[in-house]
């Protein structure tokens, strides 16, 4: 395999985002995970632009990487100003990255009516800010902005700006699509034409705006680009960068180009989540090669085509990548669904048992009422184990009443909830408040339950959803809740569905408690 190398932006360009500011410490803890992923190069941000980028490189000198390098990004000197009195490029010396990244400019329509310079003296500027960094960083790139666009309108002076910054004998030249709005097809043909006339190694750099970010970078790497840039799931301004959660795996897997070590693909989706997680975003699901919907099958056929041979309908096995296979239940499913599913929950069923078309009867009937099992797995469990007569009742609710109250005006809702259970012989009245009606359910439903039960303490709501489905009943359409619930091993999703909110939302949140008990219950088997 050729080794093309990754430059990872995500802490500079991905913080451009809507929406997304991460701490220092964020950053610190990200650029581990890079690192620890096999990344070759990560870009802390623009140490002249911000206290916070400033920090990140202070800070990051304290940390020990295993084999990433650290580079500072900013641009060419100002006109009318030597390198060495020009306060950017004095930042990122002082900064003392590994590499120093600048961009300037390859498009004359920007030269004239953004820098408002001659042309020529913007070759200036990039051969005398490259050159002076060179003498004062171990490595330098340039960043090309808005190359295909500036070739495209002025093809001989874009080539002469790469001219200047390989004359100052830079590491790496890196053609930007900055706006993003190239074709595959386009950008093929300007990179052949550039390496006619430039023999520096060259690298891409992507942007989304046409949906094109990863093929675009997946074409230059084809035509011998060394060194891709890009963000972990795509983050970036307007419609994101390349992502190198599909670039990565494309490389090494369908076109044999080494990037991170072989066996720390299986930690890409970890990673991915990782960084969803401090970017304090929910993963997309349908995200290529990572998302939870990446290898989901929901077709009976398609299910049953994969039991034998996965190749069926998955381009690749999950596992290459740390996903996995995930067989969906609905109202499409056949008994293959059913069958899978039960096997992956380490249910024994038969196809040709009548509970396996019980089953199929009741989740057609259900998802007809507005019951979905895609993201509620937890709740078709059960139904699986009510249906096989292995469902253990831990305890019954004999009712409950929950209160909303507005005591002054000007005062908050108070919302408070009684309930009264029953486990084994002892029934157990209590109250509890909390911050809406659900939250006071849920409340009370615990604080009745964890003196029975105290492992319950553990878990944890992480999710919930609330959807009116479409009856055309306007405030009286059935609502169907969808509840995400944890604890220190694992996550699972339970539904409701009901025309009232808090029945719909009191379903959900039995089945949540209902699994964990049985979850709990079986760990514990299993371990004698």
């Amino acid at each position: 395999m050729s080794l093309v190398k990754i430059y990872d932006t995500t802490l500079r360009d991905g913080t451009q985002a809507e929406d997304i500011s991460f701490l220092v410490e964020d950053k610190v803890r990200i650029a581990h995970k890079l690192d620890e992923f096999g990344v070759h190069y990560i870009e802390g941000g623009w140490p002249g632009s911000n206290p916070k980028d400033v920090a990140f490189f202070k800070d990051i000198k304290k940390e020990k990487l295993s084999q990433a390098k650290i580079a500072a990004f900013g641009s060419t000197r100002r006109a009318k100003i030597t390198p060495d009195k020009d306060q950017n490029i004095i930042t990122l010396i002082q900064a003392q990255p590994d590499v120093v990244t600048i961009f300037g400019k390859t498009w004359d329509f920007h030269v004239r009516e953004a820098l408002r310079i001659s042309l020529d003296e913007n070759l200036e500027l990039i051969f005398d800010s490259l050159e002076y960094l060179k003498a004062h960083a171990p490595e330098v790139f340039y960043d090309a902005e808005h190359f295909f666009d500036g070739y495209k309108a002025n093809p001989e002076y874009a080539i002469k700006t790469l001219k200047a910054a390989e004359e100052a004998k830079v590491d790496c030249i890196i053609l930007c699509d900055t706006n993003g709005g190239t074709m595959p097809f386009d950008l093929a043909d300007i990179i052949k034409d550039v390496k006619k006339h430039i023999k520096t190694p060259l690298g891409i750099h992507a942007h989304n705006d046409s949906e094109c970010a990863v093929a675009n970078s997946l074409m230059a790497v084809s035509l011998g680009i060394v060194q891709v840039q890009g963000t972990i799931n795509g983050f970036g301004e307007r419609c994101g960068n390349a992502n190198l959660c599909s670039i990565i795996p494309a490389m090494q897997l369908k076109m044999h180009k080494e990037s991170v070590p072989g066996e720390k693909l299986k930690k890409l989706r970890e990673l991915s989540r990782y960084v969803y997680e401090l970017a304090n975003f929910s993963p997309s699901k349908h995200q290529p090669y990572v998302g939870n919907s990446a290898f989901a099958h929901k077709g009976g056929v398609h299910v049953s085509a994969i039991q034998r041979h996965p190749e069926t309908y998955e381009h690749l096995r999950p596992e290459l990548v740390g996903n996995s296979t995930r067989v969906l239940v609905s109202d499409l499913s056949g008994r293959a669904n059913i069958l899978a599913k039960a096997e992956e929950f380490q249910i024994n069923l038969d196809s040709k048992d009548p509970v396996t078309l019980e089953i199929l009867d009741n989740i057609k009937e259900m998802e007809n009422r507005g019951y979905q099992f895609e993201g509620a797995e937890a709740s078709f469990e059960l139904l699986m184990k009510r249906a096989l007569g292995t469902h253990k009742k831990f305890f019954s609710v004999i009712g409950f009443r929950v209160i909303d109250e507005k005591r002054h005006e000007d005062q908050k809702m108070i919302s408070e909830a009684t309930i009264m259970v029953k486990v084994g012989g002892k029934v157990e009245h209590t109250a509890a408040e909390g911050n809406g009606p659900v939250n006071a359910l849920d409340n009370a439903i615990r604080k009745a339950l964890e003196k029975f039960y105290p492992r319950l303490k553990e878990v944890k709501l992480l999710d919930y959803k609330v959807r009116v489905l479409p009856a055309g009943q306007g405030t009286a359409s059935a609502i169907r809740v969808l509840i995400e619930s944890g604890d220190k091993q694992s996550r699972w999703g339970t539904v409701g569905v009901s025309d009232n909110i808090i029945d719909a939302s009191y379903q959900a949140l039995i089945d949540c408690i209902e699994f964990k008990l049985h979850k709990d219950e079986e760990s514990e088997a299993s371990r004698k």
